[in-house]
């Protein structure tokens, strides 16, 4: 791995872990040329337990681009349980964006279709039901508001591919640094969208268990005050 990409595990049990992933650093790759985040922690587990293949089980992923909060299952049991809360929606995820625009409804809930563009690599979306497409519904929540931006806290209630990017470019919003949706080609950066809250129950204790992190991308750096009490709060 580069030295300029690397995940950070914030906690561990013989269950499962949690761990930050930066953004450009895939989940999972699709060929063996390509550093991810899945082959590290097998590695990692690899060398501590002298395994050749120990058991790391996928709950969800996050965008190559994206940052944030993951847990990975460590037994068949914990994955079972980990995906059946992801399911039914007790495993929560909240994220932070620095949007383009500001909306005019501080808070609101947005639903539309999204269908895969597999050609593009992008998420076409429509007001109404069409062929290949499937409901997605998110709701955010405007923090604080900086000159032509804005850090918006956002909740998926359907997890689709590029929703969060796709749905607020679709409203006008499209996602700071975010070239696929809206943003002039020059921009550079990864867009601005951490995976910065993570709550599910304890695989053994059955306690609620919360972790948070600080967007490290420099387009929140105008709203380093918000986030940094955010983190600080949640943990």
């Amino acid at each position: 791995m580069t030295e300029h990409i690397k995940m950070e595990i914030l906690y561990r049990n013989t269950e499962f872990l949690v761990c930050r992933k930066p953004a450009g650093l895939a989940v999972q790759a699709a060929s063996g040329y390509q550093t991810d985040l899945v082959s590290e922690l097998k590695n990692m587990l690899c060398r501590e337990s002298g395994r050749k293949n120990p058991y790391l089980g996928l709950v969800h992923r996050l965008d190559q681009p994206v940052e944030g909060l993951l847990v990975f299952a460590l037994t068949k049991a914990a994955a079972a349980d980990l995906s059946r809360q992801l399911a039914e929606g007790s495993l929560r995820k909240k994220y932070l964006a620095v949007l383009t625009g500001i909306p005019a409804e501080k808070e609101g809930t947005l639903v539309q279709y999204l269908r895969k563009d597999s050609r593009r690599s992008m998420a076409i979306v429509t007001d109404g039901p069409q062929e290949g497409a499937k409901r997605a519904e998110l709701s955010y929540r405007v923090l604080a508001e900086r000159e032509r931006q804005c850090l918006a806290e956002i909740e998926i209630a359907t997890g689709r591919f590029h929703q969060i990017r796709a749905q607020m470019a679709y409203a006008g919003y499209p996602l700071a640094g975010d070239r696929k949706y809206g943003m002039p080609e020059r921009t550079t950066g990864s867009p601005a969208l951490c995976a910065y809250w993570l709550s599910f129950q304890d695989t053994v204790s059955k306690q609620e268990r919360q972790f948070s992190t600080e967007p490290q991308n420099a387009a929140f750096s105008a709203f380093r005050a918000e986030t940094a009490a955010l983190a600080a709060l949640r943990n």
